[in-house]
């Protein structure tokens, strides 16, 4: 039976050599000519696969540092496709949008369990940062607080999908723009179902929570419709 080829034979040689490395624990690749001579691959070809990898986020350059590996993500692949998807058709971010709000609550009954005291601490924090700057003279948009809430939910899931999707949704949540949503009576709400989450969730009544949350999701979607 034949297979779908998903790599190009230069894209599965470079995929093999970072694999070689990744296995014996070394961060620090070679300059791109001693790659070129390991691979038998002409320079340009490196470089081609070089800018491949950066994009999928498994490896950065850096000046006087070299070429390094990175720990493996999966929201820099994520955000760049679905970036290309929602500039050609902008309904696709509220499609990617439900994914996300599927899966967070699909996880959260979990992930909401293994909050401990100091995650706790860290949610009312962020809530209590948020509501001030909403308060302020001149009223602040708390973006990085709302990223900061969900995905301190979710820490603890140890699924590199699960947090690479909900990392790609918050980068795509400022990159369309919806960061800059100033409706101060539509953040003061939402910030009111962050803190009542918080509480739900240090009294260990996650259903109630749940509840709340899937509420805080329906209100936000309202906003764009």
């Amino acid at each position: 039976m034949t297979y779908p080829k998903i790599l190009s034979t230069n894209q599965s040689l470079f995929l093999e050599y970072l694999l070689e490395y990744n296995k014996k624990g070394q961060i620090q690749l070679p300059s791109i000519k001693n790659i070129s001579k390991e691979l038998g691959l002409s320079i340009p070809l490196v470089r081609e696969q070089i800018e491949l990898a950066k994009t999928l986020g498994l490896i950065e350059i850096k000046p006087r540092k070299g070429i390094s590996l990175l720990p493996y993500k999966f929201s820099p692949a994520v955000t760049k496709s679905v970036y290309f998807a929602v500039l050609s058709k902008k309904h696709r971010f509220q499609q990617f949008s439900d994914l996300r709000n599927q899966l967070e609550k699909a996880y959260f009954l979990h992930a909401a369990s293994t909050l401990n005291e100091t995650d706790i601490k860290s949610l009312k924090l962020i809530v209590e940062i948020a509501k001030d700057k909403i308060h302020l003279p001149h009223a602040q948009i708390p973006h990085v607080e709302h990223r900061k809430f969900h995905l301190e939910i979710y820490k603890h899931i140890d699924n590199v999908f699960l947090t690479g999707i909900l990392e790609s949704y918050w980068d795509l949540y400022e990159l369309v723009g919806m960061d800059l949503y100033n409706d101060l009576e539509y953040l003061d709400a939402v910030w009111d179902y962050h803190q009542k989450i918080t509480e739900l969730i240090e009294a260990n009544d996650y259903t109630k929570a749940f509840i709340l949350l899937d509420e805080h999701m329906n209100f936000i979607n309202k906003r764009s419709d």
